[in-house]
């Protein structure tokens, strides 16, 4: 992708498919329509090991980078200005000091709709990554304790797209809960979180957000879409469990990019 004709000509959509592993995500492929239908899932390293770090550096350019020793096909999308690095030509270049402002400077509506604790906003640590937005949404019912988690999260971007114009640009990010733990309501029976309950939370995910693309769809300019995790987590691996430590279960991510 060429983002300097991406930026400024398409909408854009980032999800961020919270705790998704890469092994849980390639095993239900051929189950996600809305997340597949149109391609595979890369294998990339996510820069953070749980959700406050790695979206730090995602909102500053830094996206999962491939799973590969072979440097060239490490291209960014976004970068910052005058940092001294090389850069390619198809790497769209921001001068502010995070990449949610500087599509705002673009003329970007900039929307967060939050998941996870971290966007919570009830302390102060769960407002910083919300305020990289103007807009920023959090209720109960788009954590993880809601077996409907994404639903909600779905249904109240739609309301915001109906009260969005046309003609605006719009940046919409949504940090998708229902796969983080606990997700074995998802598998009726299961008492444990494990590969296969993050399975069919996904499977849910993929079925809710088909109802978002197809709004995004019907919007006046393309839509480019990022649908990629922030980082994996252990069941029980080299006895090991859950995340915010260095397993390749954490570090290996799916990573998706697609015009809708």
């Amino acid at each position: 992708m060429n983002m300097n004709e991406i930026v400024g000509t398409h909408d854009i959509l980032m999800i961020t498919l919270d705790t998704l592993r890469y092994d849980a995500a390639v095993l239900e492929e051929a189950n996600c329509p809305n997340l597949c239908g149109g391609g595979s899932w890369e294998k990339r390293h996510t820069p953070g090991s749980f959700t406050y770090a790695a979206h730090h550096a995602f909102f500053g350019g830094f996206l999962p980078t491939p799973a590969t020793t072979d440097k060239s096909q490490h291209i960014r999308l976004f970068h910052s200005k005058n940092t001294g690095l090389k850069t390619h030509p198809h790497t769209w270049l921001f001068d502010t000091p995070d990449l949610v402002s500087g599509l705002q400077e673009e003329g970007y509506r900039t929307i967060c709709i939050g998941g996870v604790i971290f966007f919570t906003k009830k302390v102060p640590l769960a407002r910083v990554l919300p305020g990289y937005f103007q807009e920023s949404y959090w209720r109960m019912t788009f954590g993880v304790t809601n077996p409907r988690s994404t639903e909600h999260q779905v249904n109240h971007a739609l309301k915001l797209l109906e009260r969005t114009e046309q003609s605006e640009k719009l940046f919409m990010f949504l940090n998708v809960s229902a796969i983080h733990g606990p997700n074995h309501y998802f598998l009726p029976g299961a008492k444990r979180d494990s590969v296969e309950s993050q399975r069919a939370a996904l499977r849910y995910v993929d079925g809710q957000l088909g109802r978002l693309f197809e709004a995004m769809r019907e919007r006046e300019r393309p839509v480019f879409c990022l649908a990629f995790s922030d980082h994996g987590t252990c069941y029980g691996e080299d006895g090991y469990e859950g995340h915010r430590l260095a397993h390749e279960a954490v570090w290996n991510v799916p990573y998706r990019e697609f015009v809708l």
